[in-house]
């Protein structure tokens, strides 16, 4: 399987993979006829400043080299919406926005042998008019390749069960009661929207993590960045009995995540799971942001462990965007001036955004060499791992538009592979054919 990192990514308002082969100038284009058994699928989005943009999805027979494009014709997939990231498990691409109308749910994106890239199956909202209401369905995590989990606006106390191979509805949990549990007599009043599993949804050791949403608001954004609890409250579920068992929580933590293909978090080579916190600005722009991290066998939050935005500036003026775990190692792309907002506002499209490694023990920030400043990768996977090597997105307002290969060894990264046409890279992965 190949483990896709989360990474690096902001959260954020989402506006936020190599090998081989030789760096010349030469063009490798996918072969329309090719009956290879695996394909690197490449995506990319024409508007960058769009979540929900439109682009390409294109499959290639090699990997690719030199400089590409990802407009190859009638195998080619040009989604409407959508393109702005996706989520892979194993042999198959996920994607939280509809291509044709940017409907938010599950869509599976089909590749067959020939290279042709299609749209498969989609699993909307029991009532897609409720759910347009609000930010999130479609929010999702695979256990299997019969099991999953999702949020769906339409029961947003409940999450939702569903088979990945057949992509459809199983059944749902309801979860009314520990959603309520947290809430006193006089908090009744400001909680305005209530979820479980809207933001965040991971799979460890037989349990199933769910965020618990308290909002302040019962607009399209309630959830986000307008949390009622200074806590972050994450239900625990036994997955065999659907039981919930307790609730942990994160503490002066603010906002868990953004909605978006980004999951921003990861499990470290030894079954660590490394978990962002968005900070508790209302704009979305920090404060207070932080990784922390459940161990290997425990489900409680590891209170001796915690790696905060102001251990890298003291100032606190910005936040994580997603994380990379490997070998003890974070890869995390951090902002290099301070945070701003609105049309003006340099968070999702300008380039102040940079690769950092982190070593878990000694929590120094080391500046990645090699691979320039870029924009807030958003829903786009900022790290990737293919034939077990670590990849790294790179993307500017102008310029380069790249991945590059990282070195653990020198902490430096070397392109890889860029592309000319089709627009800002989004994603990256290999999958095996049957």
């Amino acid at each position: 399987m190949n483990k896709i990192s989360l990474k690096l990514i902001l959260g954020l308002l989402s506006s936020s993979l190599f090998f081989g082969a030789c760096k010349s100038d030469k063009t490798s284009e996918p072969d329309p006829g090719g009956q290879a058994k695996s394909k690197y699928v490449v995506m990319t989005v024409t508007d960058r400043n769009q979540p929900n943009g439109g682009g390409y999805i294109s499959a290639f027979d090699q990997y690719p080299s030199g400089t590409i494009s990802n407009v190859t014709g009638e195998n080619s997939l040009q989604g409407v919406n959508g393109m702005a990231g996706w989520r892979p498990y194993g042999n198959w691409i996920f994607k939280m926005v509809r291509s044709s109308d940017a409907a938010q749910g599950i869509e599976k994106i089909e590749v067959a042998p020939n290279g042709k890239v299609t749209v498969g199956q989609f699993i909307s909202s029991k009532n897609p008019t409720e759910a347009a209401k609000y930010f999130g369905t479609g929010n999702f995590v695979i256990q299997n390749e019969t099991s999953g989990f999702y949020w769906d606006a339409a029961e947003p106390l409940n999450i939702q069960k569903f088979s990945p191979a057949e992509m459809r509805n199983t059944g749902s949990i309801e979860l009314a009661q520990a959603v309520n549990e947290n809430i006193k007599e006089n908090d009744a009043e400001g909680i305005k929207f209530k979820a479980i599993g809207q933001k965040f949804l991971a799979i460890k050791g037989g349990k199933l993590f769910a965020n618990i949403t308290y909002g302040k608001t019962a607009a399209k954004q309630a959830g986000f960045f307008d949390d009622y609890f200074p806590d972050i409250y994450i239900a625990v579920i036994d997955i065999a009995t659907g039981k919930h068992e307790k609730t942990i929580k994160i503490e002066n933590a603010g906002g868990i995540a953004y909605i978006n293909d980004n999951p921003m978090y990861d499990f470290d080579t030894n079954g660590d799971l490394y978990i962002v916190t968005q900070g508790t600005h209302a704009q979305g722009l920090g404060g207070k942001s932080k990784i922390v991290r459940i161990k290997a066998n425990e489900t409680n939050i590891d209170k001796d462990w915690t790696l905060r935005f102001s251990d890298f500036r003291a100032a606190d003026d910005g936040k994580f965007v997603g994380v990379h775990a490997k070998n003890g190692q974070l890869i995390l792309v951090l902002n290099t001036d301070p945070l701003t907002g609105g049309p003006t506002g340099n968070i999702n499209s300008k380039d102040i955004w940079k690769f950092y490694s982190v070593n878990v023990n000694q929590k120094e920030f080391k500046e990645i060499n090699g691979i320039p400043v870029g924009v807030n990768p958003g829903a786009a996977l900022a790290v990737v791992e293919i034939d077990d090597k670590v990849l790294l997105r790179g993307a500017a307002s102008a310029g380069v538009n790249a991945y590059f290969e990282y070195n653990y060894a020198t902490n430096t990264a070397t392109k890889s592979f860029e592309v000319k046409e089709g627009g800002t890279l989004t994603g990256f992965v290999k999958i095996q054919l049957k």
